[in-house]
Parts: structure tokens; sequence; C-alpha cells
């Protein structure tokens, strides 16, 4: 599995490891930028992710530097409980690279992917909680629609609510090659567009299932007040709606007489054209970040 961390030298040059100090990678996955951050001078870093088979691919590949590194079982939004059950109280960086990892996307049976015809499962936290295939299953056509909507932006949504209702009534919508198709025959190939017609779909039902933007303000927040002055933090988002919410959570705490951050990025920061020809993942990746102030 080919694993190419996404625009690590900007985030080397966003986040000033060469500093030293103790680093947070809140989304630690295949621990690709985590490697840079130590390779470049953090003297100790905390690895954070909810994604149990995401930490033993971290640790094996942090191992040269296992001295320094802790990595822990724990979704980003708990930050605050982490650093306390340590008595942490600041830190000098925080980084959050909020996309789906290569292992999510490339493992057989995650369901993340339409690739391949396997479960529909898509929970980044295996321990719990509803599948694709049970929101799939249970929600009404309406609930279904706003959701397509809302997390896929995409326009054809009621109608693949009401495709999914009729074809779940004849049988389960159990694998990721059944859904794939359903949307596939309502949205049809648009001229002109790339992307798969149910790449939106499979988009909002991972955010939905993984509740990917629920609490992402507040876990800014709580990342710009547990860093020392100086302290830099560092977002990658894959999607408008993350990048909506980053930009105006940091503008805000940048904002007035009780400004905590200065934001450094005054547009988002994306890959260079010969990052995307080497990993066309990065394409619809965005970095901003912000430096604490005083």
């Amino acid at each position: 599995m080919t694993h190419i961390p996404v625009m690590t030298a900007e985030i080397l040059r966003q986040l000033r490891p060469e500093r030293g100090g103790l680093f947070v990678d809140c989304t630690v996955g295949l621990g690709g930028h985590a490697q840079a951050l130590l390779a470049a001078g953090a003297t100790r870093l905390i690895g954070l992710d909810r994604d149990r088979d995401a930490l033993v691919s971290a640790g094996a590949a942090l191992a040269p530097w296992k001295e320094r590194v802790e990595l822990v079982h724990a979704d980003y939004r708990s930050l605050d409980d982490v650093l306390d059950a340590r008595r942490i109280g600041g830190i000098d960086g925080a980084l959050a690279d909020l996309g789906v990892s290569s292992l999510q996307f490339d493992a057989p049976g995650r369901g993340f992917s339409f690739q391949r015809d396997e479960p529909l499962d898509m929970r980044m936290d295996r321990r719990g909680g509803e599948t694709a295939a049970d929101l799939v299953a249970r929600a009404g056509e309406e609930e279904l629609a706003d959701a397509i909507y809302r997390f896929g932006e995409e326009r054809a949504s009621r109608r693949i609510a009401r495709a999914i209702v009729e074809a779940r009534r004849r049988a389960p919508i159990a694998t990721t090659g059944a859904l794939a198709s359903i949307v596939r025959r309502v949205v049809g190939r648009r001229p002109h567009v790339r992307i798969d017609p149910a790449t939106r779909t499979f988009q909002a039902l991972r955010i939905w299932v993984n509740r990917e933007l629920d609490g992402l303000d507040r876990f800014l927040e709580t990342a710009a007040r547990r860093l020392r002055g100086g302290g830099r933090l560092a977002v990658i988002t894959f999607h408008s709606l993350e990048d909506r919410i980053v930009k105006h959570t940091l503008r805000a705490l940048a904002a007035g007489e009780d400004a905590v951050l200065h934001v450094l990025t005054r547009k988002p920061i994306v890959p260079d054209d010969e990052e995307v020809r080497r990993n066309p993942r990065a394409r619809s990746a965005k970095l901003r970040a912000a430096e604490r102030i005083g």
C-alpha cells in the first residue's frame, strides 16, 4: 500500500517543528506527517486516531522515534481529554489532516470505495455505531435526500434517495457495488465531469456515518486554546464543507480584542501540479494555518 502524505513541505513550513517542543498529530493516520515532523526536529509527538488499524501502521512507521512518540486511540475532538489525562497544559503545534487515509480507502472490507464490491461499512472507528448500510436501510427518503444534498452537495439527491428506497424494498443494499449501481443509473454520466457519478453520494454517507463535521469548530477552538504563545495549528481539508468551517472558525478566533490566533493563510494553500500528478488524491486538498498570539 502506497501512502503519500499531502503537502508535507508546506506542513513543515507552517508548523516549524525545527523549534522543537510537543506536537500533536490529531489524525495520525499512517504516520507520514508525523514522521516528517519528528525528522525535522519535533521533540515529542502525540498521535491520535480513531482507527485502530491506522495506529498499528503508524506505530511501525514511527518506530525509529518510539521514545519520543505516544499513539492514542482517540477521536481528534477528544483533544482536551487526551491532554488532560497526561497533565499537559500547552502544546507547540497541532495538525489535523481531515481526509480519509490511504489505509481506509485501499484496505479491503472497509467499504469506503466503490472500486471494489464489499460490505457497505465506512466507519473509521469500527468499535460500534451505525454502518453506511444501516443508515441506507433505516433512513426515510427525505432524510436520505437531505443528507446526500447537505454532505455530498449532490443536485440529484432527491432522485437518488427515491431510487434507494425503491431498491431496498426488493433487497437490502448491503454492498458498495449495489449502492454505486443505483446512483449511477439515476445520475448517469455528466458531460465534462470526470468523477464517478457515485462519488458525491459516497462522500455524503461517509461524512454522515462518521459525523465528520460535528464538533469541528469546537476542536479548532480547543486546539487554539491549548497552543502556547507562538504555537501553530495546521488543518488540511478535502471538501468545501470542511474548509468552510475551518475558514470561518479561524477567522473568528483571530477577530476583535479577544483574538487568540493570527491567521497565516489568507487563502488556503493547495498542492502544486507536480504533487497532484504524483498523488492524484491530493487534488482537492486545502491547507489553512494559524499562530497563537502571545
